[in-house]
């Protein structure tokens, strides 16, 4: 039986990550090391033909989905079509697309080891909980990656993202010049990057109207449908003050929102307009004026990222920025 790769490192005394550098003549190790790892790996009778099996650029593409709390990601219509998205562009190259999903509580290095060790031939990696140090740990890793849904300016490496500033700042403008008022922010109070770059978005779009952002109305929300229903049912049987019209986070929280408000005698948009964020199925049903993300476009877009980086992994990173388009239904 050939020797791993992960009991070579541990005859040689290097690390897994070092010895598979050397095996798949990736930088990261000198010479020396190289030459050293390979006499070893011949004389132990490892199955080089793993290696050229990876060089034919074929093989299984990992879909990772980060998550912390669960309050964001999940198996909603969004991360669904993105993975379809992905699936449609592994399919035309030849690629098998496995979704895995790591939970932050449980993550560990033997993690990492199992995909090093895989059939793996690059990572999408679904970083929309993901702050800077949780990203760390992939990046050690000798494969080619691309970050999706999330940004930091602290790492290079291939980022595909939503211009959530572009999109929230279209909603917002549209609430104000139809109904001449200070629009109110259905805020997440789960703070994730995406919702953080929309509030920048509805911000600019309140001060750009000769507005200030600290007479808008704000209610913090729950990000999911029943989450927000129940706050929003909550902030209404206080008697605190409406706006007439918001902008949520996402349509999520609109659609429990405006829930909580017809229960409540509100009409929509009479009353109270609403505007989302994502367009997913249900906002169509509900009649929901949102702004649209192409979620399966942003998926292939990913998925294409990867392949040129598999297939040439010194080319410079990029930032590759989706726009997204508001549509305009029945709530505004």
């Amino acid at each position: 039986m050939s020797i791993s790769a992960k009991e070579l490192a541990r005859q040689l005394n290097l690390s897994a990550a070092a010895v598979s550098m050397a095996l798949n003549d990736k930088p990261g190790v000198s010479q020396e090391t190289r030459k050293r790892i390979k006499v070893a790996a011949e004389k132990a009778g490892y199955d080089f033909s793993r290696i050229q099996s990876r060089k034919k650029k074929t093989g299984t593409v990992d879909f990772i989905v980060y998550k912390k709390s669960g309050a964001i990601v999940d198996d909603t219509p969004f991360f669904s079509k993105v993975s379809e998205g992905i699936q449609t562009s592994c399919t035309e190259q030849g690629f098998r697309l496995r979704t895995q999903y790591i939970y932050e509580s449980d993550f560990s290095r033997k993690d990492l080891e199992e995909i090093q060790y895989s059939d793996c031939a690059g990572i999408v990696l679904l970083g929309t909980e993901m702050v800077t140090e949780d990203l760390r740990p992939f990046l050690s890793l000798p494969i080619p990656l691309v970050l999706l849904d999330s940004y930091f300016e602290t790492f290079s490496c291939d980022t595909v993202l939503i211009n959530n500033e572009q999109g929230a700042y279209v909603a917002a403008r549209h609430l104000i010049r139809s109904h001449k008022c200070q629009p109110g922010y259905l805020k997440s109070s789960y703070p994730i990057n995406n919702f953080l770059e929309r509030a920048d978005g509805f911000k600019k779009a309140v001060r750009s109207h000769g507005m200030s952002f600290s007479q808008s109305i704000v209610h913090e929300l729950t990000p999911s449908m029943s989450g927000a229903y129940a706050d929003m049912r909550e902030i209404l049987s206080r008697g605190e003050k409406l706006a007439r019209g918001y902008f949520a986070d996402n349509d999520l929280i609109a659609a429990g929102a405006i829930k909580a408000l017809r229960e409540a005698g509100k009409k929509v948009p009479e009353d109270v307009a609403v505007v989302g964020f994502d367009n997913i199925p249900m906002s169509q049903i509900l009649d929901l004026t949102t702004v649209n993300v192409p979620k399966e476009y942003l998926g292939r877009l990913a998925a294409s990222r990867l392949f040129e980086r598999i297939r040439d992994p010194r080319i410079p990173a990029v930032k590759l920025c989706v726009e997204t388009q508001l549509i305009d239904r029945y709530s505004c």
